[in-house]
């Protein structure tokens, strides 16, 4: 058995600007974290002989990301356009701040997954000899959906 390597998520963002939406990779990523907070209420009762039992009532979603920001070598300063997707959607409020986002493991694994989510606490800057970071969550709205796999064709070679 061997270690999944946490290098092989990607983050894809909808861009529906064109006549036909398309995915777009967020480049740049440096750090994934897909979690999930769940709402519990205490679903026991005086016929349990004293034990407990507790029942989810709701649970959400996030994707909290960090990476660095990055453009192409172009004169004129063109963005990534994935990054740029999520940078625009977090300055806005409301529904129309919602974005479609899916993520999935690129060596083989099923893991993939789709949804709507808004942006929050999308932040750049740094330090006079740093890279610009950017950090930013993707809170879920509703359930994501298993979808199938656009990565399951394992690098070539075997390995990652």
């Amino acid at each position: 058995m061997r270690s999944l390597l946490a290098k092989d998520w990607t983050l894809e963002v909808e861009d529906s600007s064109g006549t036909t939406p398309t995915w777009v990779p967020v480049k740049g990523l440096t750090s994934f974290s897909e979690t999930s907070d769940d709402n519990t209420e205490d679903d026991g009762d005086f016929d349990s002989d004293g034990w407990g039992s507790s029942v989810v009532t709701q649970r959400t979603w996030s994707l909290e990301c960090e990476g660095k920001r990055k453009r192409t070598d172009d004169t004129t300063f063109t963005p990534d356009p994935g990054q740029e997707i999520i940078r625009k959607a977090a300055r806005i409020v409301g529904f129309d701040a919602n974005i479609r986002v899916r993520w999935y493991r690129r060596d083989g694994s099923p893991d993939a997954y789709e949804g709507t989510a808004t942006v929050s606490e999308f932040e750049k800057g740094g330090g006079v000899t740093d890279l610009e970071p950017f950090t930013f969550t993707l809170l879920g709205q509703g359930a994501p959906v298993e979808i199938t796999n656009p990565g399951t064709t394992p690098p070539a070679g075997g390995g990652a």
